[in-house]
């Protein structure tokens, strides 16, 4: 069986390697690269993101990474995003005072955590639903976080005959999504590259729906 082709989108975003590794390791044939066309070809494309939303928005926008995603998107075809590369799919962005635009892929803004305690920092356990492909399997594990953003409310509202997006949760001061399925675009808040065995069973749910 031929494996998988997945890109990882590079675009300057820090510690991608151990991203690349982990769907290497669930076999994957994966590539570093901001390519278009390799961009387009590919089975999957992976977005990474660390650091600030307004920091990640200005990298993607240097290698036109929204209209990279919006195009394979529109052929229906699958993009994972991780971490702050999930945030700013949302339609707005809210750290440290700065108000920045997003993505808009969803709508929704990011914005710092009800706690006390921040960074939300270890690992924690989702409520992904039942119907969900990321989580099969995997509805007792937990999940490794590092962040202080987040969405707290899923504002999308989807008109029938059209599926409802799959949502999961988790909380930390208060409740935040931790995780999306809708359609082509999923991506998690928490890093499964760094989650262990729980993580790489969730890279190779993703890929078995490419």
């Amino acid at each position: 069986m031929t494996a998988k082709s997945v890109v990882v989108l590079d675009y300057g975003s820090g510690n991608v390697h151990s991203a690349v590794k982990a769907l290497e390791k669930v076999g994957a044939s994966v590539e570093l690269t901001a390519d278009r066309t390799r961009v387009g070809e590919a089975d999957g494309l992976l977005v990474p993101g660390v650091g600030a939303f307004s920091a990640v928005i200005e990298a993607l926008d240097r290698v036109r990474g929204g209209d990279l995603i919006d195009k394979r998107l529109a052929g229906g075809r699958p993009v994972l995003g991780i971490c702050v590369g999930m945030q700013v799919l949302f339609g707005r962005g809210i750290e440290r005072g700065v108000d920045r635009e997003g993505l808009g892929e969803w709508p929704g803004t990011v914005d710092e955590l009800p706690s006390d305690v921040l960074p939300h920092m270890g690992w924690n356990t989702v409520r992904p639903p039942v119907a969900s492909r990321l989580f099969a399997g995997l509805a007792d594990e937990r999940f490794y976080f590092v962040h202080s953003n987040a969405a707290q409310k899923w504002e999308l509202e989807v008109q029938p005959p059209l599926p409802a997006a799959s949502v999961t949760w988790a909380t930390h001061g208060g409740d935040f999504i931790a995780a999306v399925e809708n359609g082509p675009l999923a991506a998690t808040q928490f890093h499964p590259e760094k989650s262990g065995d729980a993580g790489m069973q969730l890279l190779e749910n993703w890929l078995a729906t490419l």
